[in-house]
């Protein structure tokens, strides 16, 4: 059998796993996760339903990326809790963040282009008229 191509798991009722940072609006610390439905596990988190933000509510999403596969987003997900380098990426990426209108994406001068940049968004070198 083919394996199934990325593409495959996108469209309605199709699921694309997130890595999302939450912060507590209790004491303010911050949470990350990862889950196919957003809008569902914030719910549940500040329904009280996720046992380790249960006393933390309410919650709110500081960021949140889409990943094209299930394994990558809990790849960055245990980069992001368990890497020396992962807690100040998870602050760096909360603050960035924080200013945004609604929460969930990053506001229009964040110059974080992520780990793997695409050509768009490299700087591209200014050539000297002459």
């Amino acid at each position: 059998m083919a394996p199934r191509s990325p593409k495959a798991t996108r469209g309605p009722g199709r699921f694309m796993p997130f890595v999302y940072i939450l912060k507590s609006l209790k004491d303010g610390k911050l949470y990350v996760g990862s889950c196919a439905n957003l809008d569902k596990r914030l719910q549940r988190h500040n329904q009280g339903f996720v046992k380790s933000t249960k006393s933390r509510r309410p919650l709110v999403i500081l960021f949140s990326k889409e990943f094209i596969t299930l394994s990558g987003a809990r790849k960055f997900e245990w980069q992001l809790k368990y890497t020396p380098w992962g807690g100040k990426l998870k602050k760096e990426l909360a603050s960035k963040t924080a200013g945004s209108s609604n929460g969930r994406t990053a506001d229009s001068g964040s110059a974080n282009p992520g780990p793997n940049p695409g050509p768009a968004v490299l700087p591209t070198k200014r050539h000297k008229r002459t």
